[in-house]
């Protein structure tokens, strides 16, 4: 409940120098209060917030009698300026599993009740202190992985993408506002626009949904990553470039053909992006049930993938399997990547029957790792946009904020529409009203309580 005061250890379980044990609701200041001594004499209620106070936190027993439990530091912060906008009181305690539960659980015992994952920055989304897309980027930089991805997730938290709905926004009320004047006013001069004014607004906001739209191919290839096949028929060097682009040995490679027989992922970044890494068994006709397990696992892997590095031997002529491969990959409605691999030996002429089949065609070699800089710098223009500015751009990183930006630039398309072949302007009306609902689900003005609880429940407890 959100009248509830909650409580919960913010820093991860285990031993270490300092642990944050944090508390918010209505009743923070006297939960604490109930467990703790200052130095100075006065109560937490006495205290100026944002001040450090240092003290004792005890537990009580059944007789009444306390045991003081360690030496901290405390902070108050007064609704509405904290994070959650409610009071937050901050224990900053030597860190210890047994002694930070212990403390957690004095809390408990005095008022406060556990906190759920992500309730905190929920209350703060609740309250008005973060939009949805801030706080999704929150749960962004507590999972990054690399430079790109915190730079790219301290973007969202500083609201861009609010900022940008919110001009979206705000022009789409105005064209409406206008339109409801025609309607309601058919023979005064009320509105502030005339229908070609409209669509020129009209048209402005269709530039801003659609560059939200596109950001976030680049987006998701930094935050949530590229699912990526590496393919071939045995023996081609798929388990060694699979180890050459993770940095270490993951795969076992061997000259015995078959040796991988399942799909083998890791997630690595390259370049810019992130990609999730499939290793798979080699693909050809075998008597071997486990060999064929495998390769139905390739088969599978290959349905789901985004980005597919076909690779081929490069010192060797093209055959009946390679032909079989490309013919597979012809179907296949990702971005494929012929690798051509083993490029510090002997190179084979037929190389070029490969190279004339695909879109992108890269030259490495899996084992001295010639190329593989020419293959990130490929699989970076493939998936970035290189205009795009990570540190100021509204930048979206997720599927249901591209879903919300596509649905306005499409509402807003047909709106454009009505106007520009004349039709009753009662037309235009609908569809600017259904670009402001997806508009507001974008940045959580408008958003169901379902989508609200999927999105903290990925979070951790304490934050």
């Amino acid at each position: 409940m959100l009248g509830d005061t909650i409580a919960a250890i913010s820093t991860p379980r285990g031993r270490g120098g300092v642990a944050v044990i944090r508390v918010s609701g209505a009743m923070a200041v006297s939960v604490v209060d109930a467990i703790f001594t200052a130095k100075n004499g006065r109560s937490l209620a006495e205290q100026e917030a944002r001040r450090v106070i240092r003290g004792e936190v005890f537990s009580t027993d059944e007789k009444n009698e306390k045991t003081v439990l360690d030496d901290v530091l405390v902070t108050v912060f007064r609704a509405p300026a904290s994070f959650t906008g409610e009071d937050t009181v901050e224990i900053a305690c030597h860190g210890g599993i047994l002694l930070t539960e212990t403390i957690l659980t004095a809390l408990l015992c005095n008022g406060a009740r556990a906190a759920e994952a992500g309730e905190f920055t929920r209350r703060a989304f609740l309250n008005g202190k973060i939009g949805l897309s801030s706080a999704e980027a929150l749960g962004n930089i507590l999972e990054a992985q690399t430079a790109e991805q915190i730079k790219l997730a301290h973007t969202g938290m500083s609201g861009k993408i609010e900022q940008k709905s919110a001009q979206i926004y705000g022009s789409l009320r105005d064209i409406l506002a206008s339109i409801y004047a025609k309607i309601d006013y058919p023979d005064e001069d009320l509105a502030d626009m005339s229908r070609e004014e409209m669509l020129a607004a009209l048209t402005k906001c269709k530039n801003m949904t659609d560059a939200l739209v596109r950001s976030y191919k680049t987006g998701h290839a930094i935050a949530e990553g590229i699912t990526t096949v590496i393919c071939g028929k045995p023996n081609v060097g798929k388990s060694s470039l699979y180890n050459c682009l993770l940095g270490r040995e993951a795969a076992i490679v061997t000259d015995i053909e078959g040796t991988t027989r399942d799909v083998l992922t890791e997630t690595v970044s390259l370049g810019r992006v992130m990609l999730r890494l499939f290793d798979t068994a080699g693909m050809r006709e075998t008597d071997n049930p486990v060999e064929r397990i495998g390769i139905s696992r390739t088969r599978d892997a290959l349905a789901s993938a985004e980005l597919v590095f076909a690779l081929f031997d490069g010192s060797r002529p093209i055959d009946e399997e390679d032909r079989e491969l490309i013919e597979l990959l012809d179907a296949h409605g990702g971005t494929v990547v012929a690798v051509l691999n083993k490029c510090d030996l002997q190179k084979s002429a037929s190389m070029e029957e490969i190279a004339s089949r695909f879109a992108h065609t890269v030259t490495v070699s899996a084992e001295t790792g010639e190329g593989i800089e020419e293959l990130i710098a490929l699989v970076d223009r493939l998936f970035t946009d290189e205009q795009i500015n990570l540190g100021e751009d509204a930048v979206l990183t997720n599927a249901r904020q591209h879903a919300a930006a596509m649905n306005a630039s499409m509402a807003v398309g047909r709106a454009m529409e009505a106007l520009s072949v004349g039709l009753p302007i009662e037309l235009a009306c609908t569809d600017a009203e259904d670009a402001m609902e997806a508009i507001a689900e974008l940045d959580g003005r408008a958003v169901s309580e379902d989508i609200v609880a999927q999105i903290f429940s990925h979070f951790c407890v304490g934050k």
